[in-house]
């Protein structure tokens, strides 16, 4: 039978970060909207002189500061993140965060950007498909979607595994993979091609994708300032006037195809 394991792991692998160079400085005049997210290369991370910063953190600065706020993003536990931004902790969860089967949780700004999940194995594993996956172990971060999909199982595709291992912390899924403590993990693209970047891991992606879902940023649903539906306006704003591909190019390669919001619901 499946079974839900939570990890907690007190030794923490080191992210890589990639360089944010040519960043807008924040404007500390303005007033400031807290933003809530969790280390998640290449959209949130820490580069080497200990400031946050990443494809998230640039488009958040640049579409507040149109809006007339600082964006100060603030590190959170990733699982408490409805409970905060409901209790007025945080302003709003930014940092990849998929809309697909939350789109009633939270008043959203989006989607912005599309991101595939998918599983990952290691490059000479003799798993070819999601169907191998059957009667194996799979790593997961706590409370994100491919968790949700590996323990719900929504439909016939996704197979039944022996174990789901849920993680506190997204990036021991990469170490327990490597060390063959699981056969599989599953995220979003973007992030576990980084971490192969960063650290020379020898992964290989499963066909077909888990998820094709829109990316957005989430606030509570009792928030009536508005700032959803006028996020929601500037990013396209940044999408037209090539802003929103100037920055995500610096991050990801191929940077259209992950703008291709047109796209998603087809």
């Amino acid at each position: 039978m499946k079974r839900r394991v939570i990890l907690v792991l007190a030794c923490l692998i080191a992210v890589g970060a990639l360089c944010g160079c040519g960043a807008r400085q924040p404007d500390t005049s303005l007033p400031k909207l807290l933003i809530g997210s969790d280390t998640y290369p290449p959209y949130v991370y820490m580069d080497d002189n200990g400031d946050i910063t990443g494809l998230d953190v640039e488009l958040a600065r640049e579409a507040f500061r149109r809006m007339g706020y600082e964006a100060e993003f603030t590190s959170i536990d990733w699982e408490r993140k409805k409970a905060l931004v409901d209790a007025g902790e945080i302003d709003c969860i930014w940092g990849c965060f998929s809309m697909n089967g939350r789109e009633e949780d939270y008043r959203w700004a989006g989607p912005y950007m599309v991101s595939r999940q998918v599983v990952a194995v290691n490059r000479h594993s003799d798993i070819q498909a999601i169907e191998d996956l059957a009667g194996r172990s799979i790593a997961v971060q706590a409370t994100t979607k491919p968790e949700e999909l590996f323990l719900t199982r929504p439909t016939d595709d996704i197979p039944e595994v022996k174990a789901v291992f849920s993680l506190e912390d997204r990036s021991v899924q990469y170490a327990a993979l490597e060390s063959g403590y699981v056969d599989a993990i599953a995220a979003h693209e973007e992030a576990i091609t980084q971490y192969m970047e960063d650290y020379g891991a020898d992964f290989r992606f499963l066909a077909p994708p888990l998820l094709t879902a829109g990316i957005g940023v989430a606030f509570s649903n009792n928030d009536t300032r508005g700032l959803a539906g006028e996020l929601t306006k500037t990013l396209a704003e940044m999408r037209q006037d090539g802003t929103m591909l100037a920055i995500v190019s610096k991050y990801i390669e191929h940077p259209e195809s992950y703008l291709e919001v047109e796209t998603l619901g087809r």
